[in-house]
């Protein structure tokens, strides 16, 4: 996609070299979420990618994803459903585990978060090996749900994690 728009988005993500561990380039946010500009652009940009689809919720991804589909949510008039990490939900849950570099983490939901047909669109500040998104949609479908989609803003194209969550749409504003 090329837009002026993404471009300002990019402007203010910023690189922070050697973290968390020596040899990674963190790709930070927070400027992003500073700006009311470019935090509204990518509102409209991901509003503008799937207001024609119809769907029922946003299922946000613990902690970031959180901040934009909530505020997505609320521009779209849709449900917001929290995904979290285990035992933070106070209600009966559902848990799916996913493989890390070196172990295993786990995601979780109410278990009347979606009900039976609803249609959720998985959304996180990014992708990227995909094994949060992945369990994610593993939680949806448990809930008797349909993926519509995953939007993110941030991609680690290097890391592949589109092709973990393939055949699921995937959608990111800026890749790296």
């Amino acid at each position: 996609m090329s837009d002026d728009r993404l471009d300002a988005i990019r402007d203010v993500i910023r690189d922070v070299p050697d973290f968390p561990k020596p040899g990674i380039m963190f790709k930070d946010i927070t400027p992003l979420l500073a700006d009311p500009r470019a935090f509204n652009l990518c509102l409209d940009l991901m509003a503008e990618r799937y207001d024609a689809v119809p769907f029922d919720a946003i299922v946000g991804i613990e902690s970031r994803g959180f901040i934009f589909g909530a505020a997505l949510a609320s521009r779209m008039r849709k449900a917001f459903v929290p995904a979290r990490k285990p035992g933070k939900l106070p209600a009966q849950t559902y848990q799916v585990e996913y493989e890390l570099e070196y172990g295993t983490d786990a995601v979780e939901m109410h278990k009347d978060a979606i009900t039976q047909g609803e249609r959720a669109l998985i959304v996180d500040d990014l992708i990227a090996t995909g094994g949060t998104a992945w369990a994610t949609g593993e939680l949806i479908r448990r809930l008797g749900g349909e993926v519509i989609g995953a939007a993110f803003v941030v991609e680690l194209s290097f890391l592949k994690g589109r092709e973990r969550l393939a055949p699921m749409d995937t959608f990111s504003l800026v890749d790296y």
